[in-house]
């Protein structure tokens, strides 16, 4: 039996450590800021993120590329001349089309190595709520499963990643496109922060507003403890964008308190969902109850 390697992309924001303890490996997206283009790394710095962020705080703006053809060649070849499959986990299709690309470069590199297998999977999620769901992939990968099992397993639970994140302002979002103009506006006034969601399409959707900071912080956590399933056998992940120590602790704190998980793993939003959502913001991620809100509704 081949063995199978798991591949995600710069948007699923799995730390080092991640990536090692579950083997998996991804295909890099760039950023572009200052005139230069940059490989999306996710192994990068604590300083190195505060940089990027702290450009944006000064107004600069960053943008982003899906994965090129030529790192989906690179990537894929190096394990398909190990004679492996490969299953890649990919950034949900309505926030990058990098999935697209994937299919194309897959197709052509089956036909050069006959007998293998490349599946490619949108997660219906981004930032680290892709992340888990490779990480699944890649439990069931270390089991010995094959990529077409492996598939049939990872399909279902996309819809049960749950993403709650709060922000200071839609301000980025709405720069990158991902919210409307006038949802942006009105989400920025008199202090109220936006509590967004990824709906059941992969749609970045602002569902409802809070006053304060504070408040927004506690809402999520509130979110994400109604909606959590088997919490003592789960990892709720936290991801923020260049926040304090301070805010970080007390973001931990509140996980901890309110909701009975087995353990929290907290890292830094990476370069490309980073670009997008703008610095300062929080967000947690977990599998609990079907996503069936739908932005279009």
């Amino acid at each position: 039996m081949r063995k199978v390697q798991i591949i995600t992309d710069s948007c699923s924001d799995l730390s080092k450590e991640l990536l090692e303890k579950y083997h998996i490996d991804y295909a890099a997206m760039n950023t572009v800021y200052n005139g230069e283009t940059r490989r999306a790394r996710l192994e990068w710095t604590r300083e190195e993120a505060h940089e990027l962020y702290e450009l944006m705080r000064a107004g600069k703006r960053v943008t982003t590329t899906q994965v090129p053809v030529e790192e989906f060649n690179t990537v894929f070849r190096r394990y398909l001349e190990q004679d492996c499959d490969i299953v890649y986990i990919s950034c949900c299709v309505k926030q990058s089309g990098s999935i697209n690309t994937g299919h194309v470069v897959a197709g052509k590199l089956m036909e050069e190595f006959p007998g293998s297998t490349i599946i490619c999977i949108d997660s219906l999620n981004a930032c680290l709520g892709e992340g888990i769901v490779a990480i699944e992939a890649a439990k069931l990968a270390m089991e010995g499963k094959t990529a077409e099992e492996i598939r049939d397993a990872i399909l279902p639970i996309r819809k049960t990643v749950n993403e709650f994140c709060t922000v200071h302002s839609l301000d980025s979002l709405r720069r990158a496109g991902r919210v409307k103009a006038t949802s942006a506006f009105f989400g920025n006034l008199m202090g109220v922060k936006p509590i967004i969601i990824c709906d059941a399409e992969g749609y970045q959707a602002s569902f409802k507003k809070v006053k304060g900071r504070q408040a927004s912080m506690k809402e999520i956590v509130k979110l994400m403890k109604e909606a959590i399933k088997d919490p003592e056998n789960q990892t709720v992940y936290f991801g923020h964008a260049d926040c304090s120590d301070e805010e970080v602790a007390q973001m931990t704190e509140l996980i901890r308190a309110e909701i009975p998980c087995r353990d929290i793993f907290t890292g830094i939003i990476g370069p490309i969902i980073g670009a997008s959502i703008g610095p300062d913001a929080l967000v947690l991620y977990a599998f609990g109850e079907e996503v069936t809100y739908n932005i279009g509704d």
